[in-house]
């Protein structure tokens, strides 16, 4: 009976201490980015009873069958489906507001009307030296402002896309070191601390992947993941210990296209999609604007070459370059503007080359263009933001979920270690009484 109780007390303290050294590591790591909360897995350690009768009493105490991180699979899974998701939306955003500020903070629409309102202006009276300098003025600020919204798109685009291929390489960092841990699960005990740190370590890395990428997931029986690019229909990025290379190739508009061990590979959530969005966009209003300039430049310098400048020469153009990257005023003098039909003398008070000028321009409306860019970019802009905002919900939503379930509650763990003291004292206890009950047997006489 005394060994009995013995080995079972000791058995008890050994369980009572993993415990409390468990608890002890959960309250340290409560802050630990990543970290899922462990407990202690025991059984009870069945005795040998060969030889023993039917009815004997066969008690041996309780064995530390290994250490169980609290992980809840689906709960993480949504973690990352709904995080990637927002992380796409929120990339998408940012960059669509950076379009937005390029083309509406440099004033384009303000220079069209202003250069159209100088044109009108100049019709009370088309040979005062003052009127036609405003016009070349306007003009001339016109052209500069295109081309710095072409530049300010410029910039987006540029930032952009290093941004993407920052999140490409970070991808192909991440997805390296998770075909590492799995080498390293492999050669893992099971249940053991090591292998609870690693699947930590690889539930990390997945999530972090999954903010770039959506991703699908399989699981191996030792904790081994493999990485699929979109659905789990898309092509492997990690594989067992093996990881795929993501690469990027940027089109001549500025849009980007992606690669995993050069075989296409389309993305349809994490930033990078995000970003991809952001960049079409940006495609999209580039060629918008290039056709206000265009417009603007082909109004003008067709009417100016159906009537004369001051001087009675034929008119010349006004305007050079095809779109807002190149658009300029070439001409030097106001003289050069043709307000006069074709036949005129110099210094030619009619007036009517400037009103084909005007309908010309009015249309081409670039203005009207411009307002509509304007507001579609904020349109979207706004759109998106609820979308955006809807999303992060969600997602903010199914961290919650997690962190309530494989998360370190400190009240929880402070009630555990009172209780895992007391089953450690208790057993102490037991071992006291065994051996009292010894000494008084070896005692007796």
């Amino acid at each position: 009976m005394a060994a009995d109780l013995l080995t079972i007390a000791s058995s008890g303290a050994r369980a009572a201490k993993a415990a409390l050294d468990v608890t002890a590591n959960n309250i340290s790591n409560a802050s630990s980015e990543g970290y899922v909360r462990r407990s202690v897995s025991v059984a009870e350690l069945a005795s040998n009873s060969v030889g023993s009768a039917p009815t004997a009493i066969n008690l041996a105490g309780v064995r530390v069958t290994g250490v169980v991180r609290n992980a809840d699979l689906f709960r993480q899974s949504e973690v990352r489906r709904t995080g990637a998701d927002a992380a796409r939306a929120d990339a998408e955003v940012q960059g669509l507001e950076n379009i937005e500020s390029a083309v509406e903070q440099t004033g384009a629409y303000e220079s069209i009307v202003n250069f159209e309102g100088a044109l009108q202006q100049l019709l009370s009276d088309p040979t005062d030296t003052s009127l036609r300098a405003s016009v070349m003025e306007q003009g001339r600020n016109l052209a500069e402002t295109l081309n710095v919204s072409s530049s300010s798109l410029d910039a987006v685009r540029d930032g952009l896309q290093f941004e993407a291929q920052d999140g490409v390489d970070n991808v192909n960092l991440l997805s390296a070191e998770l075909a590492k841990v799995n080498l390293r699960l492999t050669r893992a005990s099971d249940a053991s601390s090591d292998q609870t740190t690693l699947l930590d370590r690889r539930d990390s890395l997945l999530e972090q992947l999954s903010q770039k990428v959506g991703i699908s997931t399989s699981f191996g029986t030792n904790g081994v993941v493999s990485v699929k690019l979109g659905n789990s229909a898309g092509p492997a990025l990690v594989t067992g210990g093996s990881s795929g290379t993501l690469s990027m190739t940027a089109a001549a508009d500025g849009t980007v296209s992606f690669a995993l061990d050069g075989t296409a590979a389309t993305l349809s959530s994490g930033s990078l999609a995000g970003k991809t969005q952001a960049l079409t966009e940006l495609a999209t209003t580039r060629g918008k604007l290039d056709q206000i300039a265009a417009s603007v430049i082909d109004a003008v310098n067709t009417a100016q070459a159906s009537g004369v400048d001051l001087q009675g020469n034929p008119g010349q153009p006004l305007f050079s370059g095809t779109s807002a990257a190149d658009i300029a005023m070439v001409a030097s003098s106001s003289s050069a503007i043709a307000t006069a039909p074709a036949g005129s003398g110099a210094n030619s008070r009619d007036a009517s080359n400037i009103t084909a000028m005007q309908n010309a321009l009015a249309n081409a409306d670039p203005a009207g263009a411009m307002n509509t860019l304007l507001f579609d970019i904020s349109s979207a802009v706004a759109g998106r933001s609820v979308t955006r905002d809807a999303l992060d919900s969600v997602a903010s939503t199914a961290k919650i979920a997690l962190q309530a379930q494989a998360g370190v509650d400190l009240d929880h763990e402070a009630v555990n270690l009172v209780r895992y003291q007391q089953a450690f004292q208790a057993s102490g206890r037991v071992m006291q009484v065994a051996s009292d009950i010894f000494d008084s047997i070896l005692s007796i006489r």
